[in-house]
């Protein structure tokens, strides 16, 4: 059997925070033979709250399962604190028990970022950034290190089939969205922020954008892009890629451009899930598979035009299963509630993930 796994950047662990010598035993990628198959996914999860959606996680046995943020709710210019929260998480039995029986890698959204809505400006983000490095283990000489920002990216291969994992940091580099004040009052836009056309103004910076090209460019057949923001959805008025439209155009630009095959989103935040599939002209369909809510609900749904049939409030996390073996490959979406009962779920022709040739 030819197995083969590509670390363009190191594999993120999951693991504790180091503050004592008998930290409990992670699962390492080492312990990881394949290509996978099912990874699962989740982000919106308070530290200081039980997650028993954790214990649902290891009965499915996903491959690998992505933290896409929000894995603390810190908020907090207070160094000390930040690394409490992690502590915190770190101590729960049943957090022990998914880095021990799975692979996980992580992205971080505000909450765990530092503080509600940051961006560029946030006053810590590189002491986060350390805390971050530090609480998921990722190794001194890995690469990640090396630049700002947390981004990073995964090359499965196996008897000649590719997974690549894309890790986006929407916060690092992110410019000020324009945020609705309560003197606009006859605005058409709602919530906390309407869209900023403003084409200076970018979501993942320069050097990310050019790296996120490279990655484009490596063959591969199916690519999982891991953004804590949604990226599919209709406009409404919270964070996401719709505040930057000028940003949300490059990305669908950059994947027609570099023709990278079979590109799925998966994304949180928002605290309810959903399966969002936008159809631009001259593409392939593009799917965002939401789930956030770990621990975290809310108490409506914003409308969603392109969202294929109910959203769904209550904790749950998501999955993507991949049959290797059909022909053609097929990639099926779930939503998985606390019961571990399959919620919301939409199945996909590999082959439809591909431009015209």
């Amino acid at each position: 059997m030819n197995i083969r796994v590509y670390c363009t950047l190191p594999l993120i662990l999951l693991a504790g925070f180091v503050f004592a010598d008998d930290s409990p035993v992670v699962r390492s990628i080492d312990d990881y033979e394949g290509l996978p198959s099912r990874i699962a996914f989740g982000s919106c999860a308070k530290e200081f709250k039980p997650q028993p959606i954790l214990k649902q996680v290891v009965a499915q046995a996903p491959d690998l399962f992505v933290y896409l943020g929000d894995n603390i709710y810190a908020d907090t210019k207070d160094v000390q604190v930040l690394r409490d929260k992690y502590q915190q998480l770190d101590s729960k039995p049943e957090f022990q028990a998914l880095r021990k029986n799975i692979t996980v890698l992580s992205i971080w959204d505000d909450h765990d970022y530092g503080w509600n809505d940051a961006g560029k400006e946030y006053p810590k983000k590189n002491e986060s950034r350390e805390i971050f490095f530090d609480f998921w283990k990722v190794p001194e000489e890995s690469p990640r290190r090396q630049h700002p920002g947390i981004y990073g990216s995964h090359l499965f291969e196996q008897d000649g089939k590719r997974l690549q994992i894309i890790l986006l940091d929407t916060r690092f580099f992110r410019d000020p969205l324009k945020r609705l004040t309560k003197e606009d009052k006859n605005s058409p836009w709602k919530n906390d922020y309407e869209p900023d056309p403003n084409p200076a103004k970018t979501m993942l910076g320069e050097a990310q954008w050019k790296w996120l090209e490279k990655q484009f460019q490596t063959p591969a057949d199916v690519r999982i892009v891991c953004s804590s923001i949604q990226f599919g959805h209709e406009y409404n008025g919270w964070e996401s890629w719709t505040n930057l439209p000028a940003q949300q155009q490059k990305m669908f630009d950059l994947i027609k451009s570099t023709k990278a095959n079979g590109v799925v989103f998966i994304s949180g935040d928002v605290h309810w899930a959903e399966i969002s599939k936008r159809q631009p002209e001259g593409f392939y369909p593009i799917y965002d598979i939401t789930a956030s809510g770990l621990t975290e609900d809310w108490h409506n749904v914003e409308p969603n035009k392109y969202r294929i049939g109910e959203a769904y409030r209550d904790n749950h996390f998501g999955t993507i299963d991949i049959d290797w073996k059909s022909s053609p490959v097929e990639l099926k979406f779930q939503i998985i509630g606390l019961d571990g009962k399959t919620q919301r779920s939409h199945t996909v022709s590999l082959d439809d993930l591909h431009f015209s040739k």
